[in-house]
């Protein structure tokens, strides 16, 4: 939780997601008043206005400094790069000739947009198996470019190709600072610091899976916080050791230019293990502390259905359970919302659900949903079904083990997802579908209060929304309306535990004397995040949506009276108004 209101920036009581909000720079003076420019990332405390380009982190300020002066002495023998380019990276940056040779560093005159003409560049160039991928072209006032449409691939990747340690770094000088120092077993992330690491998708098994010992060496500053954590969080943080400075430094190339190579090596021996992961003080949390001491409480992440989010919002690191009976649209509903959650704020999804298969058949279902159109060639555009299934391709895992679809094996495929694509999502649906092994001397009761223990706890350890999809107990039709009676979380086929061990309970009710859904949320563990009641929706058979509503009740027993339905048929794949978490804080 970060501290916005000591900014002037209003969150709308939002703890987590992306959301727009006025900006605290340019509001006052800007002709149109309602247009919210500043685009907030509370999850990771960036902010950027898109009018008066005011941007920074809500996370507290560190101290800077930088060294780029350029010594006047001359070490003749660079024979690759030009006399100012190699005496400014040798002398002023203090890496050696060697680790230049190494990394393949060379230099070239290049048309810099920043400059609007050709500079003389140090070329960064990016092999992946001995072949260059791309190349960063950087001048001597710190502009720099990339070949556009090249692939984004970590710096020296090749550098830690089966070793059994390796060092990230954010920028390629701080990796020439550690070659320098002896070390080649390192890379440095592309594109800097952000929260973005779809590069590791493609490297995370073949490249770093084998690391007995990862040491994050990123800049001190805000946004290498940011790198950082989401770095532990998907490589796990029982391997890894983050690298500090000492005071004056922010990166490896100052520690480098401070304190020679003897330092910088020292720094890794001194990396230290992660905290005893479980155990805290008020100390560990005095950031969040303060921030909530300040704000308060607030909502969390939202979904766009406004009915619902009146009642519900959510938060990583939580475990909602779904239910209702079959047929009544569980499935159906909870691939809407987290559709909605991905395109919102970027959450990654993983599904367990081999109820919907084949796999084609339920990626059919989410294109309805995305598109609005149906699929079916001649309904939907072609552009839009490409566009539709890089998206999909990019955001949405199955898993479908050829082993056994124990809870082990799918809660192991899960972790992988998390440190691989990064999910924040992780769907079972249904329960019934697992293959349950209860120990001997052990209730199904107790079973599964252990089981749900186990969901809940992946949910905070991996920080993902962990959401069970249940069906409840075989249930008698009332003998006179020859209805079901709705089902409660209490109902939940095998134990109560169901209602007790979860964060969010939701049941969801198909009318089908009405026609409309009713979604009533049973459970909000926290009062902050929502409260117990119950939104109801249209349910539209040609894209799959949810379209909210207003009910009547009769007083006579007839069919309600429907009103004031949200129909919505429009495409949501390139729609920035839905997808209004996807900011670039990049400059």
């Amino acid at each position: 939780m970060y501290n916005f209101h000591n900014l002037g920036i209003d969150v709308q009581g939002r703890t987590c997601g992306h959301i727009k909000t006025f900006c605290p720079k340019c509001h006052e003076q800007r002709r149109d008043k309602r247009d919210k420019s500043l685009s907030v990332n509370l999850d990771t405390g960036q902010y950027k206005c898109h009018y008066c380009d005011y941007k920074g982190s809500a996370a507290t300020p560190a101290s800077k400094s930088e060294h780029n002066t350029l010594l006047p002495a001359w070490q003749p023998g660079c024979s690759t790069l030009p006399q100012t380019l190699c005496r400014w990276i040798t002398e002023a940056r203090h890496i050696s000739l060697k680790a230049i040779e190494q990394l393949g560093i060379t230099s070239a005159t290049e048309y810099m947009p920043q400059t609007q003409k050709k500079e003389e560049c140090i070329c960064f160039n990016y092999y992946e198996n001995g072949e260059r991928v791309n190349t960063k072209y950087r001048d001597l006032q710190k502009n720099f470019k990339l070949i556009t449409g090249a692939e984004l691939i970590p710096y020296n990747i090749d550098g830690i190709k089966d070793s059994p340690e390796a060092i990230i770094t954010e920028g390629e000088m701080d990796a020439a600072s550690f070659v320098t120092a002896g070390r080649a077993d390192v890379v440095s992330v592309p594109g800097g610091a952000n929260q973005n690491l779809t590069w590791m998708d493609r490297f995370a098994e073949s490249h770093f899976e084998d690391k007995r010992v990862i040491y994050i060496a990123v800049d001190t500053d805000n946004k290498g916080e940011i790198l950082k954590k989401e770095l532990l969080r998907r490589l796990g943080r029982e391997r890894c050791r983050v690298v500090t400075y000492g005071e004056g430094c922010k990166d490896a190339n100052e520690l480098l230019i401070k304190s020679g190579k003897e330092a910088l090596l020292q720094a890794l021996a001194d990396a230290p293990e992660q905290p005893l992961e479980g155990v805290f003080t008020a100390e560990d949390i005095s950031d969040e502390l303060r921030a909530l001491f300040e704000n308060g409480l607030a909502r969390g992440a939202e979904t766009g259905w406004e009915n619902f989010d009146n009642l519900c919002t959510f938060e990583l690191g939580r475990f909602c359970v779904i239910t209702g009976h079959p047929g009544d649209g569980k499935s159906e509903f909870t691939d809407e919302l987290v559709m909605r959650l991905c395109l919102r704020h970027q959450w990654r999804a993983a599904y367990f659900s081999p109820e919907n298969l084949p796999l084609s058949y339920h990626l059919a279902k989410l294109f309805e949903k995305l598109t609005g159109n149906h699929f079916k060639q001649g309904f939907m555009p072609e552009a839009r079904y490409e566009a539709t299934k890089n998206f999909l391709t990019a955001n949405v895992s199955s898993i479908l083990p050829k082993e056994d679809f124990s809870v082990d094996t799918i809660l192991g495929r899960a972790r992988e997802l998390v440190s691989r694509r990064g999910i924040r999502i992780l769907v079972i649906d249904p329960f019934n579908k697992l293959e349950h092994r209860i120990p001997p001397g052990q209730t199904e009761t107790q079973y599964i209060s252990s089981f749900l223990d186990r969901l809940s706890g992946f949910a905070i350890r991996y920080q993902c929304l962990v959401i069970l999809v249940a069906h409840p107990r075989k249930m008698l039709p009332n003998p006179v309306t020859g209805l079901l009676p709705v089902p409660t979380l209490q109902d939940i086929n095998g134990s109560a535990a169901f209602v007790n061990k979860c964060d969010f309970g939701l049941v969801v009710e198909r009318d089908r004397n009405a026609g409309i859904t009713r979604v009533h949320v049973k459970k909000v563990k926290f009062r902050h995040l929502g409260g117990i009641g119950e939104c109801t929706f249209v349910y539209n058979t040609t894209n799959g949506r949810y379209s909210p509503c207003a009910v009547e009740e009769s007083r006579d027993g007839t069919a309600p009276r429907i009103y004031d339905t949200k129909f919505d048929n429009g495409t949501w794949i390139g729609n920035e108004e839905i997808r209004q978490g996807e900011i670039n804080f990049e400059d």
